[in-house]
């Protein structure tokens, strides 16, 4: 039996509007399409089977008790690419693009690159990267295990020979036992205790260990830069996603540590978004700052 998707489709967007949910009817048209596996257009036009109406009023609900909507779906588009995201591991954010952007830029004067994305969550960076540079050997870290289900899932999905490991990246013992690398990526918790207690209802139903970075939100800096300086080849590449506060503190953070070439990126927004620097060796010439 199909049923007249236009008033279900109307209630639901009215129904999320009055929880105060922003871009209700946005979220609604990826109910629908992510049920149904058709176009909304189609359906308003068509009809929807009426065994589907259950199953969107129920994602409604979840959606305007605060649940992400990235969660109801079970995955969300990263870099062009399908990941799987659910209770347990940071969503995937457009921002996060502008360091993937930055470490291609690099690599493409690095003959299959050696890359360890650390605290690597759902290894979207790591996906995406591998995406563009399929001839790169790319490791991925982190500690939770949830992230690291939800990473296997992924990898696993893109058939991708991206490596995974369960390790605390701010222990001596993970970075000294991986080795050497030509790039050191990472997307770390970076807000502060203040930012922490200031969280959207959205946020705060993702797991906090991937989002808090101590009282200032740097403290995941300080430990990788001192940790994981020593396993970069000499010109290697050490780039991460920041606050769009703490661009001048990390980079500081770098020189501080003898990097070179180091920079502050934008992101679409023109916010800060990515400091990178490249340890000294065999540098090449990238125009820093």
């Amino acid at each position: 039996m199909v049923i007249d998707a236009r008033p279900l489709y109307r209630e639901l967007t009215a129904f999320l509007e009055g929880h105060a949910i922003p871009d209700a009817a946005f979220d609604v048209r990826c109910m629908f399409e992510q049920v149904t596996g058709e176009r909304l257009e189609r359906l308003l036009e068509e009809g929807i089977p009426a065994e589907d109406e259950n199953p969107l009023r129920n994602m409604a609900q979840r959606r305007a008790f605060g649940e992400p909507l990235q969660y109801i779906l079970g995955e969300w588009e990263f870099f062009g690419l399908r990941i799987f995201v659910g209770k347990g591991v940071l969503i995937p954010r457009p921002d996060t693009e502008t360091l993937v952007e930055a470490v291609l830029d690099d690599c493409r004067g690095r003959t299959s690159p050696r890359i360890a994305d650390l605290c690597c969550g759902s290894g979207c960076i790591a996906l995406a990267l591998w995406s563009q540079r399929p001839d790169a050997e790319i490791l991925g870290i982190d500690l939770s295990e949830a992230a690291l289900a939800y990473a296997r899932q992924n990898t696993a999905f893109h058939r991708a020979p991206v490596q995974l490991l369960q390790g605390d990246v701010l222990a001596a013992e993970t970075a000294q036992s991986c080795g050497k690398w030509d790039v050191i990526v990472s997307n770390p918790p970076y807000l502060t205790t203040f930012e922490m207690g200031q969280l959207q209802t959205e946020v705060r139903s993702e797991p906090p260990e991937a989002l808090a970075g101590g009282t200032d939100g740097l403290d995941y800096y300080r430990a990788i830069t001192e940790l994981w300086t020593p396993m970069l080849a000499d010109g290697g590449l050490l780039a991460y996603e920041i606050g769009e506060q703490q661009g001048a503190a990390v980079a500081d953070l770098l020189r501080a540590h003898g990097y070179i070439q180091v920079r502050i990126l934008r992101d679409l927004a023109k916010h800060d978004r990515v400091v990178l620097g490249l340890r000294p060796g065999a540098a090449r010439s990238q125009g820093g700052a």
